[in-house]
């Protein structure tokens, strides 16, 4: 009763004032079931490459901060518009001289540093294309498998890496000799290597002005290779024209961000679209201010996120749901956090994946008893292919999981598919393709030129399109039971995490030809010991062993049978599993996202377990009586 008191409190504080675009929507209906949608307003003009806005903040804010991170003494090295500018321009110059192109590109191994920043913004003004990858690849991987394939592809020029101690097993696997290696420090003395302080020291000519003019928005920014969620990674080139657009319909949503320049505190990778395209360029092209933070929602690393976040207080504040959940236990314990981080917020931005209801209304909760208004929650969808934001919601929705409607200049069209709505879409931030792999090009578009992004998409209201889409489930994951009846795997999968909540970080959903549903569950550790009651050094296996445990997730289980509507939803059985998904075998990508298929290849022999005719003691099932 307290918390249902308590979360009526929230929902009826008043929502903090932003100024946030408009959302009506057109919408077609043709005769063969095909649904069109698209905004009715125009989308405004955009420049035909980024980096004319570091040009014109560089002017117009000279000393503004636009980015920061940690120094070694833990202060914040801070680096304004001007000095960035400055130094793109030097750093531009000496990649010239390298004759570096789109033939031999740039690849960056490292994570998020102004380094990092500072060499792909002066690529950029070179009009030449670099390819930031995901960091695990060189750092967690042990074949070095995804990264052999990527520098097999992208034959880059120039690889970076910022402390070549730390990456030099990678290069040794990965990247042909011959290929000039820079690195920030740590030079390895088997492979010559170029210091970025050499990079930085090359003072810019009239070449960098003459290449800067020749980049239009048809120039190749970066590549960015897909997280190989539903497969391998695959190069999505990225052009200029695709970053300025998808700006422009950034800020159609978003319109307090062109009145006051964003301060973000961000550790989203930029490796991916939503850390690089979405937020960095967002903060570019809005003349804000970006602290990289050096946190991430993992344990042990989260502590750093919650003490920028102590020091910075950001206007908006961009999270993965996994990173929300991680925080929350940080803003619970201390008042000072959570009076800094709510005192100028305007908008709560999750995407990537669903976020628990139980996170969505404690951070509503902390809001309204913080600052007594409560932040507006919003989110997207989209995809590296789109830039990645095609679909938005920028109104306020009581519960998580509306993600909008098409922002201007997409079109949206929903195409009837085996009882669904599969989402293909069109527009001036879509991809021209893969780099170097016509084959998935041809088939990532429909004929008439429409992205297919793998998605399947609901109405929030079928009567009032106005109010939003839902993700329906990935159309790669649905499969059918043994008696023809389709199952929505990602939705069923969302519902059960989230029934789960805390226990359950990730979880697969079997069944492909069976009688019934069954999951694999990648349980989590921590609260699954702290629900035990056990010691901080109890190994996983003891932990999910522990019959407290077991009882719970059975009792959960039953509960969730309950509400069931039928056997499409109906799990009837699952099996906690200690060894977490693998990178490697491709059972997760490196921003953590789950391949079912991969899990369910790999760990065959579990879902055999799963559906023996007499299950073993690893499984816990449904009370059959109930």
């Amino acid at each position: 009763m307290a918390e249902a008191m308590r979360d009526m409190k929230a929902a009826s504080a008043p929502l903090r004032p932003v100024r946030l675009g408009p959302a009506d929507v057109l919408l077609d209906r043709k005769a063969d079931g095909t649904i069109h949608l698209r905004s009715p307003h125009r989308l405004e003009a955009y420049p035909d490459r980024l980096t004319q806005r570091l040009e014109h903040w560089a002017g117009a804010a000279p000393d503004r901060v636009f980015l920061a991170q940690r120094a070694a003494d833990g202060s914040w090295r801070r680096l304004t518009y001007s000095q960035v500018l400055s130094q793109v321009r030097s750093i531009a110059q000496s990649l010239l001289q390298r004759r570096l192109s789109a033939e031999r590109p740039i690849a960056i191994l490292s994570g998020n540093d102004i380094e990092h920043a500072l060499l792909g913004l002066a690529a950029m003004m070179a009009g030449i294309p670099y390819a930031p990858i995901s960091v695990p690849y060189s750092l967690m991987s042990s074949d070095f498998g995804k990264l052999k394939a990527i520098v097999e592809i992208l034959t880059p020029g120039l690889v970076f890496a910022a402390d070549g101690t730390a990456f030099v097993r990678a290069i040794e696997a990965a990247v042909p000799r011959g290929v000039e290696i820079a690195v920030t420090v740590h030079p390895h003395p088997e492979r010559p290597a170029t210091l970025f302080a050499d990079l930085l020291a090359t003072k810019p000519a009239a070449a960098v002005d003459a290449a800067h003019a020749r980049v239009g928005p048809d120039t190749i920014a970066k590549i960015l290779f897909t997280s190989g969620s539903t497969g391998y990674p695959k190069g999505v080139i990225n052009t200029q024209g695709m970053l300025c657009a998808n700006q422009a319909q950034i800020r159609a949503g978003l319109a307090f961000i062109g009145d006051e320049p964003p301060v973000i505190v961000d550790w989203l990778p930029w490796n991916h679209t939503f850390g690089s395209n979405h937020n960095f360029n967002m903060v570019l092209d809005n003349g804000g201010s970006l602290y990289i933070d050096d946190g991430k929602p993992l344990p042990g690393v989260i502590a750093a996120t919650a003490r920028n976040l102590k020091e910075i207080a950001p206007t908006i504040y961009f999270n993965v749901p996994k990173g929300f959940e991680a925080l929350l236990p940080h803003l619970r314990a201390d008042a000072d956090l959570r009076r800094n981080f709510f005192s100028r917020l305007k908008v709560l931005f999750y995407a990537g994946a669903g976020l628990q209801q139980y996170a969505w209304d404690e951070l509503q909760e902390m809001s309204v008893a913080t600052c007594g208004e409560r932040v507006i929650f919003i989110s997207s969808i989209g995809s590296t292919e789109t830039a990645p934001l095609a679909i938005a919601c920028n109104w306020d929705f009581p519960r998580p999981g509306n993600i909008g409607v098409p922002a201007p200049g997409v079109e949206l069209k929903l195409v009837p598919n085996e009882g669904k709505l599969e989402a293909r879409l069109k527009g001036p931030n879509i991809t021209p393709g893969y780099w170097r792999r016509p084959d998935l090009t041809k088939e990532a578009f429909d004929e008439q030129g429409y992205y297919r992004i793998g998605d399947a998409l609901k109405f929030v209201d079928a009567n009032d399109p106005s109010q939003g889409l839902l993700f329906d489930g990935r159309l790669a994951e649905d499969f059918k039971l043994a008696s023809g009846t389709w199952v929505s795997a990602g939705a069923l999968r969302a519902q059960f995490v989230d029934h789960c909540a805390p226990l359950v970080r990730d979880a697969v959903i079997a069944g492909i030809n069976r009688d019934d549903i069954a999951v694999l569950v990648f349980p989590d550790i921590e609260a699954c010991r702290r629900l035990a009651g056990l010691a901080a050094d109890a190994l996983p296996a003891a932990v999910l062993a522990d019959t407290k445990l077991r009882d719970e997730f059975r009792r959960r289980l039953d509960t969730l049978a309950r509400q069931s509507t039928g056997g499409s939803t109906r799990i009837c059985r699952l099996v906690l599993m200690a060894e977490p998904p693998s990178l490697d075998a491709g059972e997760a990508t490196d921003k953590g996202s789950i391949n079912q298929r991969a899990v369910l290849t790999r760990r065959a022999a579990l879902v055999e377990e799963l559906y023996a005719s007499a299950p073993s003691t690893n499984v816990i099932a449904i009370d059959e009586r109930k």
